[in-house]
């Protein structure tokens, strides 16, 4: 689990590509790898990946085809600065929201306003993304743990949501440098879906609880 903090800046190296089946991406990332072992967790732009390699100050993942085709992580090219944050560690503050590295769709940066010495950025979101998206409710974009400040009604065509950027997202995230028509990797609220989720179960007609009443049945 992270937590959407972001800890550093890194650097892609190389990306070497099988097709459309799987990558290996190999970064620079002085403070990331420090205490990174072999098989540990750390969210690139918001993905959740694993650890495969680790030499000095560099380290590689390994990406399969359905993270290359559901996220900007199959655009990325030597050069190229990433959104880094290591696993939360259990007992550790819970800074951002609860952020699975599961990225759920790609949105478009529309349009930046400078509102003094904050910026306000809005993103057009997929259709089926949307309903996930309230006002005041939390929103990972690249890896960053972001309040939505307004959102589209219900009936827009092309959805929209808006976030508001202080001085130090700017300066220590990749946000600070998008322009319009750059894409984000978009992490919704979990408890959005998992809420849809079993509202649909119980519009279905599903019995509550009735894996528990079989085992208990069972258990007679």
């Amino acid at each position: 689990m992270f937590t959407g903090i972001i800890a550093e800046q890194g650097q892609v190296l190389s990306v070497e590509r099988d097709g459309n089946t799987s990558a290996i991406v190999r970064l620079h990332a002085p403070a990331s790898t420090e205490g990174l072992a072999l098989g540990g967790s750390i969210a690139v732009n918001g993905v959740c990946l694993t650890a495969t390699a680790i030499d000095g100050k560099e380290f590689s993942v390994d990406v399969m085809g359905e993270t290359l085709v559901r996220s900007t992580i199959g655009e990325l090219t030597a050069g190229d600065s990433v959104n880094l944050e290591r696993c939360v560690p259990a007992g550790g503050r819970l800074d951002g929201h609860v952020v699975q590295g599961h990225v759920d769709g790609v949105g478009v940066l529309l349009e930046r306003e400078p509102q003094g010495n904050w910026e306000r950025l809005r993103f057009g979101v997929p259709a089926n993304l949307a309903r996930y998206i309230a006002e005041k409710g939390s929103i990972a974009i690249d890896g960053v743990s972001l309040t939505v400040t307004a959102v589209s009604p219900a009936a827009e065509q092309e959805p929209w949501f808006e976030v508001g950027l202080i001085p130090t997202t700017l300066a220590e995230t990749g946000l600070g440098t998008k322009t319009a028509g750059s894409r984000v990797n978009l992490e919704v609220d979990v408890l959005a879906k998992y809420t849809e989720r079993l509202l649909a179960f119980r519009d279905a007609g599903a019995p509550a609880g009735s894996g528990e009443a079989a085992i208990a049945g069972g258990a007679k």
